[in-house]
């Protein structure tokens, strides 16, 4: 029997590309979109799919998701939560709903299919069944470093990477693997944020089309990929980077409170021996 998968958001970009790509390697796929697009994506893929409508954020319909996959299949192995989408400005005019819109469809939006998902996994160890399930998050750049002109979509990422870490020591447990992609692709919610590169070349090599992050994602969710967990992966054209997150630096220690005299000079030491921090997206 075919694995299964869920790719949320599948109706266009990174998530149609997810989706075609798994149907070609092999799976059945719940192919998830608000969209009307994700009929045409599941009419591509055929028999071996089935559209899901749900929205993502939403408690009961995540657990919909899910269902739709034992309905329909059988079985669920991998779920890719991709869904997003960006509501851009800058802090000063940043809005209260255009924070909660892009905080709750990025992390709420990966939260409850996951917790939906990993609740199903466990019941199945505990049975006694073997599981290898994965689940593939989708962060971003922005969370990593932050971006000029995105708060809310670059607090939400970062919320997506301290998810992934904690889901990875959770269900390591239950033979689920959790990991997450950075990816860099032209897709419809990028398409202001990086104008620049978004156009498609005339010959040669498309380092922007959405299909080059999907083989990482598909290799991710294989069998092959159960000794990976918890680990975050910048993709984009050809390049595949592992992402190192926070690490402990320089330190300074005394056995007694600190003199708040003594403070400025011995974090100015510490600074002098780090590595100078990325840059945030968008500063010159």
């Amino acid at each position: 029997m075919s694995r299964v998968v869920i790719v949320t958001g599948a109706g266009r970009g990174l998530g149609r590309a997810h989706a075609l790509a798994f149907a070609e390697a092999g799976y059945s796929v719940v192919v998830n979109d608000r969209d009307d697009a994700a009929e045409e994506v599941a009419a591509e893929i055929g028999a071996n799919a089935v559209v899901n409508r749900d929205d993502v954020a939403d408690w009961d319909g995540a657990a919909r998701l899910v269902d739709a996959a034992l309905g329909a299949f059988g079985r669920l192995d991998v779920l890719v939560n991709n869904a997003g989408f960006v509501r851009d400005r800058m802090l000063v005019n940043l809005g209260e709903s255009e924070w909660d819109d892009v905080v709750r469809v990025h992390m709420k939006g990966h939260f409850a299919p996951l917790r939906h998902a990993a609740a199903h996994w466990r019941q199945l160890h505990k049975s006694g069944r073997p599981v290898t399930a994965r689940v593939i998050n989708t962060t971003s750049g922005a969370g990593m470093l932050g971006s000029v002109g995105q708060g809310n979509y670059s607090a939400a990422k970062a919320g997506i990477l301290g998810l992934t870490f904690v889901a990875a020591a959770e269900l390591d447990r239950y033979g689920v693997t959790v990991n997450a992609i950075a990816p860099a692709a032209r897709t419809r919610m990028t398409a202001e944020t990086f104008a620049a590169q978004m156009a498609a070349p005339a010959t040669g090599f498309d380092a922007m089309a959405p299909e080059n992050v999907s083989p990482l994602v598909v290799w991710l969710g294989s069998e092959d990929a159960g000794d990976v967990t918890g680990r975050v992966f910048e993709v984009e054209g050809g390049r595949i980077c592992l992402a190192d997150g926070w690490r402990r630096g320089p330190t300074v220690e005394r056995e007694e409170r600190w003199p708040v005299t003594e403070v400025g000079p011995a974090v100015r030491a510490l600074l002098d021996k780090s590595v100078p921090p990325e840059p945030v997206y968008g500063v010159e």
